[in-house]
């Protein structure tokens, strides 16, 4: 398929292998120029919940049935079908979300990586469990839940919906997808092909907006929730659930903190914190959103740092010259905008980078690069998730005043150390209230992507993502224990 070939400029629901058409549709912008629209979605209601669920769970009876390899092979297959079209997709992409064309390469990359990984995982996952002795035989048996809704945000659409999606199908269950407003067109037009490849029903893709959200969560036949997204969105969808008992997985918000100690080189570490801080121009769960500093470097750092976001050139994802594209929408630019205005009453605020396209400035989201430096650990700007181009950088007289500080948040997704010292930098990284720490990098790894749990303490989430820990959150356990003999 190729995406030239398809009407973008109209979505509709995807319900049981068929195009579902609504009485509305919503706009769906460039970020990175306002004037543009990419597409227009459907807007999907209680009613099209119910479909998508129905269909969904009648096409769960026969799909649990399927055997892992059949599973596996059709999974195998989504992923050539992704590797096929990633340019156009990912083209797609950047015009929707505004991300940088290489981070939308990137998440397609991503998106079939992550389907082969997972494939693989379950050939061990799956193995038959059984214990025996002279008396007994005891066999332990996982089994899918049902249908699954997965709610998936605009920041890594198609990487994080299919990291759901994988593991809920090869797993046995089926899926409704309820892709972010702000991030339809390539996730949708991409499941609507792959589900080709699977039985009628085994994955649905619904559009909408609070309704279609609250329909899904307290939708009797749902048996889980898995959502990416904010603290206030799970909250609602707890609430939803709490009545059917429904199982719930939330990856959320994360404040996460790079920690800088004083043995460290600053040129080389603060390189690699400035892209770790400022990728899809900081709107990244797991993006660094405090930097903490010795007080004996901090005017050091913070002039090392600050000469590297400088070098960032603004402009639109699909220029070539561009290594910092605009915020997504409206609601995030006038949040992070509010959040820097602010800041400026209480810290010094700098704001860096180069404008490429100073004409089209005020015609997309774009926001500078920007570093607030002289600044308290209980300001607004250090505990807030900023989930956009602005953070903070804190000084630290000793180890103890720093995990006290990194430690005052009631997030705890991701964080990082930085050393000469690998048991030191392990030392600390024990300290920290984090799902995921990295020293001397991020959190990820080719060796971890198929190992490392991906999730967060406190408010940062439920449960877990990626590595065994991803496909137990979609299957039950089922014990059967034959004994051999009668008393």
């Amino acid at each position: 398929m190729n995406i030239s070939q398809v009407d973008v400029k109209q979505i509709d629901l995807w319900i049981n292998q068929e195009d579902v058409k609504t009485y509305q549709y919503k706009e769906v912008i460039d970020p990175g120029n306002l004037t543009e629209i990419v597409g227009i979605v459907a807007q999907g209601n209680a009613h099209h919940v119910d479909l998508a669920v129905k269909a969904a769970h009648q096409a769960f009876l026969s799909w649990r049935e399927t055997t892992l390899e059949q599973r596996a092979q059709l999974l195998l297959k989504a992923a050539s079908i992704l590797e096929k079209n990633k340019d156009q997709y990912a083209t797609l992409l950047t015009k929707e979300t505004g991300m940088l064309l290489s981070a939308c390469n990137g998440d397609m990359m991503i998106s079939s990586m992550i389907i082969r990984e997972t494939v693989k995982l379950a050939q061990e996952f799956f193995e038959p469990k059984y214990v025996e002795d002279e008396h007994t035989r005891i066999s332990i048996e996982k089994v899918p839940l049902g249908v699954v809704a997965a709610i998936t945000p605009w920041n890594v659409p198609m990487g994080i919906a299919m990291a759901k999606v994988a593991a809920i199908l090869i797993t046995g269950n089926t899926v409704v997808l309820k892709p972010s407003p702000n991030a339809s067109l390539a996730v949708t037009l991409a499941f609507r092909e792959i589900s080709k490849l699977f039985p009628p029903g085994v994955i649905n893709v619904v559009h909408g907006e609070r309704e279609v959200g609250e329909a899904l969560t307290s939708h009797p036949l749902v048996r889980k929730i898995t959502l990416t997204g904010g603290e206030k969105t799970a909250i609602s969808i707890m609430k939803s659930a709490a009545d059917s008992l429904k199982r719930v997985h939330f990856e959320l918000g994360g404040n996460d903190p790079a920690i800088i100690l004083d043995d460290a080189n600053l040129e080389e570490v603060l390189k690699q914190i400035t892209e770790l801080t400022f990728r899809r121009s900081g709107q990244v769960c797991v993006a660094t959103k405090r930097i903490y500093i010795p007080e004996t470097l901090y005017e050091e750092a913070c002039a090392i740092f600050m000469s590297y976001v400088d070098r960032f050139k603004i402009g639109h994802g699909l220029n070539p010259d561009a290594t910092f594209g605009p915020v997504n929408n409206q609601h995030q630019y006038e949040y992070v905008t509010s959040l820097i205005q602010r800041a400026k009453q209480y810290a010094q605020v700098t704001e860096l980078g180069t404008k490429l396209e100073p004409e089209n400035w005020n015609n997309g989201y774009y926001i500078h690069p920007t570093v607030v430096t002289y600044v308290k650990n209980h300001e607004e700007i250090v505990q807030s998730e900023q989930f956009g181009p602005v953070v903070p950088l804190i000084s630290y007289k000793d180890e103890e005043e720093m995990l006290r500080m990194v430690n005052d948040t009631e997030y705890g997704l991701g964080s990082s150390v930085w050393t000469s010292d690998y048991e030191r930098g392990l030392r600390v990284a024990k300290k920290i209230e984090a799902g995921c720490t990295g020293i001397n990098g991020s959190i990820d790894s080719p060796l971890g992507m198929n190992i490392v749990p991906f999730g967060g303490v406190k408010r940062s989430g439920i449960g877990w993502e990626r590595g065994v820990s991803g496909l137990q959150e979609f299957v039950n356990y089922h014990s059967i224990t034959y004994h051999k003999t009668f008393k």
